[in-house]
């Protein structure tokens, strides 16, 4: 899903600066890294790197907490990073991730939303009806959204010095865990083992397994150590205590569901039990599955009915998307099938807990696009538009569930843990013309693709190294950190996971495709991650082939975009004699594969309007060309001619990254070649 609100209540801007880094050293101006102990600090004054540290010793001290305690609970919020004084997707501030959610405010600014730029089935099918559709998601008030006040009573400060301020974020934290261990009528142990029960409560989770998987999670990192430079440039250690035993109340303990080993097969059709790896705390809600006309058997959402990928149909995709909506409205909104929307999973953001809502066999309408539909995986994450200040980050615990789960599906359906098969909604390509101008961007400019992948185990920045060559691969790279904070419209700046393209190597020269500053606006964008051969190379700027043309982007010493210098690398081109070739939306099978099945009228295969132009080169998301297919589901019940079936083409197309987003040539249309490599040949090899 995305938001209405991003695209609303927008400043101009100029022309984006290149990053805060390189700004800061032209200006002789200090980057804003932290925040000092007791007071507002005024912006450009730099703590020393060991002052948030020193913060958490003193209010561990000051609240009788053991400050490991402190330090986990942190850590499992919000990596010890401030975020600036900006609120997280769900309204969490600085580095306790303490809330501060006026829930009327937001539902009102949702409620005046365009809602949804695009259907989630993709085929361009009319919804049946459109009318009777659930109102946009609502935020639920409650104590949980406002903890942040609370925290500020206790300490005797304005709420305001608890967002800006990392040293009363974090007294407010501890006067939170002393207040709950009091409550609980334990004593201020120097134990952190005696703490469970008042971490499991810092979680505002509404029941038990998931305040005890929030209070594993903290124990868990204090049993491990870490350490961690922040992205506010503090260094912080939370030192190892492996013989740590954690005293969890044993009604917890009881009430924890069963979380045995998933089986792999598909689970049948009525089967309520999610399929999550072990220790995830995950239950299972279903979507709804019915019809909204009961005379029309056509008209049913929010899924189709299928058996991945026993039927040929691969799964060979997880999208990541989030829903700008609170976690159980968004689960209502699933369950009703005028939406014409659904979701394989949705997380949520106060303690990682997994809810599944479609069983993976099942087809999701959730990318806008029924090519993807069909071989992916939809993942929601739980956020939600501030009517006036920007979401800028995602918690902890909704990374770390969503890493578990992604990990889970990647192994069980032999997914490449890469950022041509881990995508963002944002990914997605329009199947046909008239959609892309209204295709989703989620989950935004700030969700960090680098942290994610970390937590899947597949660090992007491990296959890179080397000098850049034009004909080679280069994948964009930018630390997600005070390096590369390029200017969005309307927000402050922060860390980002793009960079901006440029017609030319020069910080003044347009953006490409007449691009703006707007997080919303796709077309001037390239992503942490993804991979684009090299154009050009001239001084600290390089040029990749991107939406048909060449764009620029800053890159001294590859700061914000690797070599891949891996040998091998499959790259696509026009095939000699061609002056340009068609670009696809979606992967559809050509007309005579539908003979067989005289009740699936064929689909059309229309090209977008992007071409690839002669002596342009692209990545290939596989090494070979995949099948074109199509599911044909027409009624609830299987009752229409040919219905639930997968109509396989001849037609072979290989997945490119072509501009922000995939896309997809036809093998008939490409030579196939490989990317140059350092100290290799000067010009690419074609494969036979």
């Amino acid at each position: 899903m995305i938001s209405p609100i991003r695209h609303a209540h927008r400043a101009t801007r100029g022309l984006p600066r290149l990053t805060t880094a390189v700004a800061a050293s032209a200006t002789g101006l200090a980057l804003v890294t932290g925040m000092t102990a007791g007071a507002v600090p005024a912006f450009g004054a730099t703590p020393a790197e060991d002052t948030l540290q020193r913060q958490f010793d003193s209010a561990a001290a000051e609240f009788h907490v053991p400050v490991g305690v402190l330090l986990a609970v942190s850590y499992q919020q919000t990596r010890w990073d401030s975020h600036q004084g900006a609120p997280s997707t769900t309204g969490n501030y600085n580095v306790m991730g303490l809330t501060e959610v006026d829930a009327a405010a937001v539902n009102a600014a949702l409620a005046k939303g365009p809602g949804p730029e695009t259907d989630g089935r993709g085929d361009g099918a009319e919804p049946k009806p459109a009318k009777g559709a659930t109102a946009r998601p609502k935020v639920q008030d409650g104590p949980a959204l406002h903890t942040l006040d609370a925290a500020a009573k206790l300490i005797h400060r304005p709420a305001e010095d608890l967002k800006r301020d990392a040293a009363q974020s974090v007294r407010g934290g501890a006067a939170l865990l002393a207040k709950y261990q009091k409550e609980a009528g334990k004593p201020a142990s120097a134990d952190p083992g005696a703490w469970y029960q008042a971490v499991a409560r810092f979680s505002q989770a509404g029941d038990a397994a998931s305040v005890d998987a929030f209070a594993d999670r903290v124990f868990g990192t204090i049993r491990t150590g870490v350490s961690r430079h922040t992205a506010d440039g503090q260094s912080v250690v939370l030192a190892a205590t492996p013989s740590l035993k954690a005293d969890r109340p044993a009604p917890l303990k009881a009430d924890r569901p069963a979380a045995a080993v998933r089986a792999a097969a598909a689970p049948a059709a009525d089967d309520t039990t999610p399929e999550c790896p072990s220790g995830l705390d995950c239950d299972f809600k279903p979507a709804a599955y019915a019809l909204t006309n009961p005379s029309d058997l056509t008209s049913f959402g929010n899924y189709s009915k299928a058996n991945r990928p026993d039927d040929g149909d691969k799964i060979q995709y997880i999208v990541i998307h989030d829903t700008e909506g609170g976690f159980d409205a968004s689960i209502g909104l699933f369950q009703n099938p005028a939406n014409q929307d659904s979701a394989h999973y949705i997380v949520r953001s106060s303690d990682g807990h997994v809810t599944q809502l479609v069983h993976t066999k099942d087809i999701a309408w959730h990318a806008g696009n029924k090519s993807l539909n069909m071989h992916s995986i939809g993942i929601e994450h739980e956020g939600y538009a501030l009517p006036t200040d920007r979401p800028t980050w995602y918690s902890e615990q909704l990374y770390q569930s969503s890493a578990a789960l992604t990990r889970y599906l990647a192994a069980r359906y032999d997914i490449p843990l890469d950022r041509e098969h881990i995508i963002g909604h944002d990914d997605v390509p329009g199947p046909i013309q008239s959609y892309v101008a209204g295709m989703h961007w989620d989950p935004g400019t700030f969700w960090d693709w680098s942290h994610y992948m970390d937590l899947l185990g597949a660090p992007v920045c491990a296959n890179l190294g080397g000098p850049l060559t034009v004909g080679g691969v280069v994948t964009v790279s930018p630390a997600f950190d005070a390096t590369n904070q390029p200017p969005v419209t309307g927000t402050a700046d922060r860390p980002e996971n793009f960079v901006y393209l440029r017609t030319q190597p020069d910080p003044n020269a347009p953006l490409i495709n007449a691009g703006t500053t707007q997080a919303s606006d796709w077309h001037d964008k390239a992503v942490y991650g993804t991979s684009y051969v090299v154009a050009d190379l001239q001084g600290d700027w390089t040029a990749i082939w991107y939406d048909g043309q060449k764009a620029w982007f800053y890159n001294p010493s590859g700061q914000t975009g690797g070599a891949d210098n891996r040998p091998g690398r499959t790259v696509l081109t026009a095939k000699p004699g061609l002056a340009s070739i068609p670009v696809y939306g979606r992967n559809y099978p050509e007309a005579a594969a539908y003979t067989p099945y005289p009740g699936i009228a064929p689909q059309s295969v229309v090209p977008l309007t992007a071409t690839v132009p002669a002596g342009q080169s692209y990545v290939a998301g596989s090494d070979a060309p995949v099948q074109s297919d199509f599911f044909y589901s027409h009624t609830i019940d299987n009752s229409a001619p040919n219905d639930w079936t997968l109509v396989v083409g001849n037609d072979t197309y290989y997945p490119i990254r072509y501009n922000h987003r995939i896309a997809y040539l036809k093998a008939s249309d490409v030579q196939v070649g490989t990317a140059v490599t350092a100290g290799g040949n000067t010009g690419q090899s074609t494969k036979s």
